[in-house]
């Protein structure tokens, strides 16, 4: 049976109600985090509840202290035991709560805080999570104030979602399902439908920069803490599709996927770049990824090594 976190209780779906009047459903004024976890304890979830909290004080709403660190490790370790799953896929959301119909000027002081939990996909090694990257005619729309906030305001997506169905590389045959690319008004790359995109060029590990209009993603920042401290040189910038084209290594990061591979890259009428004509095999024993993309994702899985010990 499926259960719920609401409000600091866990409740079968049908007992988790928001009411007409929240501003939520009113307004989409929410905000949310999904993570994983590793041994029954999210991963990174200080950065997460940081972002989450600097999100809800830019909104004015309240965050209750059920959002205080070691409350929400015990109550997603209590959601997964009633879930059955060791290990899961977790969304923890804030909405703003119930006011009255217009636009208020002061602080929500009653949020809801809902937690949902499912089964993470099956797991699989590098070279096997390799996908499909699109280019989208549908813009990356512009943040809803300096920074984009991880908020419900989906609708940018749910439309480039839309488009990536009907798309060259939505009738090819591939193991997973392409992410599609969108660029800004000023034609610059941003990021995947619900990923951030690097690329690898002569050594250089490059990201576009937070100010193209992307959400700063808890996986991308800390894969490039990790290139740092692997020495990979690292550039945050303005980059067009034409750069992307010219990369030699190419990969997406998000919290639930981690560190995905992108094999074959897709303009709006065809395949524009294939990984096995920018291959470098750095020494590693396959020339299924690139050496970079190896390298980081090899630091990530340390990382995540050292998560679980620290839990035991």
């Amino acid at each position: 049976m499926q259960y719920i976190g609401f409000n600091g209780r866990i409740v079968p779906p049908q007992e988790a109600m928001i009411s007409v009047l929240d501003h939520g459903f009113l307004y989409g004024l929410s905000l949310f985090e999904t993570f994983r976890t590793y041994g029954g304890r999210p991963f990174l979830l200080s950065r997460h509840l940081t972002r989450l909290a600097s999100g809800c004080r830019a909104v004015g709403i309240e965050l209750p202290r059920d959002a205080q660190l070691a409350r929400v490790e015990r109550h997603v370790a209590e959601l997964l035991q009633v879930s059955g799953l060791r290990d899961g896929y977790v969304r923890y959301t804030v909405t703003a709560g119930d006011a009255a119909l217009g636009l208020p000027e002061t602080a929500y002081m009653t949020p809801n805080v809902v937690v949902y939990v499912k089964p993470l996909p099956p797991a699989a090694p590098l070279a096997a999570r390799g996908r499909a990257l699109q280019l989208l005619r549908t813009r990356r729309n512009s943040p809803e104030g300096d920074v984009r906030l991880k908020s419900a305001h989906y609708m940018n997506n749910i439309l480039a979602k839309r488009e990536l169905g009907e798309t060259p590389s939505a009738s090819a045959s591939h193991s997973a399902p392409a992410e599609g690319l969108m660029l800004n008004a000023a034609g610059h790359i941003t990021e995947g439908i619900v990923s951030n995109v690097f690329f690898v060029r002569n050594g250089v590990c490059c990201t576009p920069a937070i100010d193209t209009g992307i959400l700063p993603g808890i996986t991308r920042g800390f894969v490039l803490e990790l290139a740092q401290q692997a020495d990979i040189a690292v550039e945050e910038g303005y980059y067009t599709w034409e750069d992307l084209l010219e990369a030699d290594e190419v990969f997406i990061t998000n919290s639930i996927q981690e560190i995905v591979p992108i094999y074959t890259m897709y303009d709006l009428e065809d395949v524009r770049w294939h990984a096995e004509s920018h291959q470098t095999s750095g020494g590693t024993d396959s020339l299924d990824f690139s050496f970079v993309t190896h390298q980081l994702h090899q630091a990530y899985q340390q990382a995540i090594d050292q998560h679980i010990k620290a839990g035991q």
